[in-house]
């Protein structure tokens, strides 16, 4: 089972589908890997929309309670 979600960072933004049990790092990493996503560095914090608080890149999707259609802001 895969999750969609927005990332937005450094001015960009992109759709990404990405199995939950991976680590919200993961998401930029794969966009970078794609040519997506371009420059900074790998952010330690997010934004969730949905659950409106901030949640660590280093835990899980799941782990962080983020699910399909959520937006995700680096700080």
């Amino acid at each position: 089972m895969y999750i969609t979600i927005t990332l937005e960072a450094y001015g960009q933004k992109a759709d990404i589908r990405i199995d939950p049990e991976q680590k919200i790092s993961m998401g930029l990493i794969v966009l970078r890997e794609s040519g997506k996503f371009s420059g900074g560095e790998t952010p330690a914090y997010y934004r969730s929309k949905q659950v409106e608080k901030l949640v660590s890149a280093y835990k899980t999707f799941n782990d962080e309670a983020i699910y399909d259609g959520d937006v995700l802001t680096a700080l």
